[in-house]
């Protein structure tokens, strides 16, 4: 069972004590991300992830690296469309020494010009880096054109042109702006002494307002996109409306897109990949936002390959909207997905990770046993039900890069296969 405590300034503390293990995890959650930025600042919440690290008032970055490692720990950090993570992992001794790094890099992080200019330039090497990696470059596309017109279409790292218009005197305002207490979830989980969530309490009391939480709504907008690139393969993305991150039928559609494309024994890889033989990588999945959602089948093989490839892949949609999935099928699926998360719980990132994107979320943490209920009260009638609503060809999108037809070449050929 974990605890939370919410402090005067709004921000949250949530604490897991796990006695049996000698790690500890300790994440700093914020619920801003890339589709909270205006146009002209696209890209800023990224930077900022770079910039904690590149040293503090009283550290430089090199100071910071040596803590760590001088104590077996790790640091890292990420940011998404909807929220930004610090976040550490160290034995249970060490994470009086784990704490103070992170907490220095969040409250004191020191926005050196000359820092901004390097970090710059890794960014733009990261933007590259993406951009030649497909399977990223496809999904980046996709979200572009069915999203268009929102902040949610922007990429997470942003452009050459806003970044070169970022300053450290600007991130650090918007830093201050966007990462209030009211938006700050502090996730502990594993071996620790109560002085220490007293330690975090101490120093989050210290964190000042910030601006509102405002973001657009986004709007999915069916769209066909190709990218031409001179890769080996071609990598290909379908893509229905799918569920927001809240809704209580993103159980069903997990149970549902691991059955049609999330292992092994899924329908799209026997189909495809092991009857067929038409290419390595096949899957599908659910991505899921505050207020829309997109469930995601996804593949890369060979030109001469994709026309039956799509074929089967659009003939596998149809089944399942047509008769929905067996009962072994659930099974199956439901046992795989419970198995994730009963394992899961062996790691206290795991657990941290739940606390804190659980609380910003919901404003709770599902207990193990109620997820493991949820998935449990998943019916096939439930699933066939989803399936008739998401599979709804009219709002079907479509994302292709490499050695491609025309969009309206795919698009021809989705509406031709969808019809038979």
């Amino acid at each position: 069972m974990y605890e939370k405590i919410t402090l005067p300034n709004g921000v949250r503390i949530l604490h897991e004590h796990i006695p049996h293990v000698r790690s500890c995890s300790l994440g700093l959650w914020v619920g801003t991300g890339s589709r909270y930025e205006s146009a002209a600042m696209n890209g800023a919440s990224h930077f900022i992830e770079h910039l904690v690290f590149k040293g503090t008032t009283t550290r430089s970055a090199a100071e910071l690296a040596r803590m760590m490692d001088g104590i077996g720990g790790q640091i890292n950090a990420f940011t998404t469309k909807e929220c930004t993570c610090f976040h550490g992992r160290s034995l249970d001794l060490h994470l009086p020494e784990m704490r103070d790094v992170l907490c220095d890099m969040f409250f004191n992080a020191r926005f050196d010009e000359s820092d901004v200019a390097n970090e710059r330039g890794v960014i733009l090497e990261e933007i590259d880096m993406y951009r030649d990696t497909p399977e990223d470059l496809v999904s980046e596309c996709l979200s572009a054109a069915v999203f268009r017109g929102t902040p949610l279409a922007r990429p997470i790292l942003g452009k050459k042109s806003t970044l070169e218009r970022m300053t450290g005197q600007s991130l650090k305002a918007y830093m201050k702006a966007q990462y209030g207490a009211e938006r700050i979830v502090v996730a502990l989980s594993g071996s620790y002494p109560a002085s220490e969530v007293d330690a975090l309490c101490r120093l989050f009391a210290a964190a000042e307002p910030g601006e509102k939480s405002t973001f657009t709504p986004a709007k999915y907008t069916p769209s066909f996109t190709v990218r031409r690139k001179a890769f080996e393969q071609n990598h290909l993305k379908l893509a229905f409306p799918g569920v927001r991150v809240t809704d209580p039928e993103r159980f069903t559609l997990q149970l549902l897109s691991d059955i049609l494309g999330g292992g092994m024994s899924s329908r799209l890889f026997q189909t495809v990949r092991e009857e067929r033989g038409l290419c390595y990588s096949v899957y599908s999945y659910g991505s899921s936002y505050i207020d829309t959602g997109l469930l995601c089948v996804y593949t890369a093989l060979g030109r001469e390959t994709e026309n039956e490839a799509l074929a089967l892949i659009v003939e596998e949609i149809k089944k399942m909207k047509a008769y929905g999935v067996t009962d072994e099928e659930l099974r199956r699926a439901r046992e795989q997905v419970k198995a994730n998360v009963l394992m899961g719980l062996e790691s206290t990132n795991t657990r941290m990770n739940r606390l804190g994107r659980g609380e910003l979320y919901f404003g709770r943490v599902m207990e193990p046993d109620e997820i493991i209920a949820a998935y449990d009260a998943v019916t096939s009638e439930r699933i066939y039900a989803l399936a008739q609503r998401t599979f709804d060809f009219s709002q079907v999108s479509f994302s292709a890069v490499g050695k491609t037809e025309s969009a309206e070449y795919y698009k021809s050929r989705l509406q031709e296969l969808m019809a038979e």
